[in-house]
């Protein structure tokens, strides 16, 4: 029992990696992938659309391993700078996650009537506060379950960072199952932190959206 304990212990530990990696790679991966599809949308520039959609078929078309390996072994050498695991992998993951927020949001805003777009411009209402006051609440609203789903995948894929060393709660689960070559039990104490964690973000997403349902 007291062995149980310390295993619960020792890989919960690996939570403040995990989190740091999901709080840390969805903020960028929100702001990058509304900045993506706000260009997209707006058809600023045919050659800047189409090098973002291109950009973004290439980051949904590779492997998110492949990204941080070579965020994580590559941009050091060719920058001269120097990654730690934490930074490489909310780069890594930021960057993917925008792809696919970007699409999300993409969605999300041709889903709305084009008449609000020309109200906005007829009333000449500048185009920062059209999408920051009239647009993107209505698209959040609209999107807000694919959100949802987006943190909960984002949260499952953080446990790539063991592939670079990262001491998440997967890599600290791989470390006593390597110490005793018992995997079962290391394992499923890992799989019960990221199950509580993904009960307890569908929890607070929905707590969420009946409070805005109730408003």
């Amino acid at each position: 029992m007291d062995k149980l304990i310390s295993d619960f212990v020792y890989i919960g530990a690996g939570l403040a990696i995990t989190l740091q990696l999901l709080v840390g790679s969805f903020l960028m991966g929100i702001v990058v992938g509304s900045l993506l599809s706000i260009i997209r949308v707006s058809d600023i520039s045919k050659i800047c659309t189409f090098l973002i959609e291109r950009v973004i078929s290439v980051i949904r078309g590779t492997p998110l391993v492949l990204q941080l390996s070579l965020i994580y072994f590559s941009v050091p050498g060719i920058l001269d700078i120097k990654l730690s695991a934490l930074s490489a992998g909310i780069v890594a993951f930021g960057i993917n996650s925008s792809a696919y927020i970007s699409e999300i949001l993409r969605a999300g805003i041709e889903s709305l009537p084009q008449g609000q777009f020309e109200a906005a411009r007829t009333l000449g209402i500048p185009k920062y506060y059209m999408w920051k006051d009239i647009i993107m609440p209505q698209v959040i609203a609209n999107i807000y379950p694919a959100m949802i789903n987006e943190i909960i995948a984002l949260l499952k894929e953080t446990a790539l960072i063991v592939t670079i060393g990262g001491m998440d709660i997967m890599r600290r689960s791989q470390i006593i199952a390597a110490e005793r070559y018992e995997y079962f039990a290391p394992l499923c104490i890992a799989g019960a932190y990221y199950y509580l964690l993904v009960v307890l973000i569908e929890f607070i997403g929905k707590k969420i959206e009946n409070r805005k349902i109730k408003c």
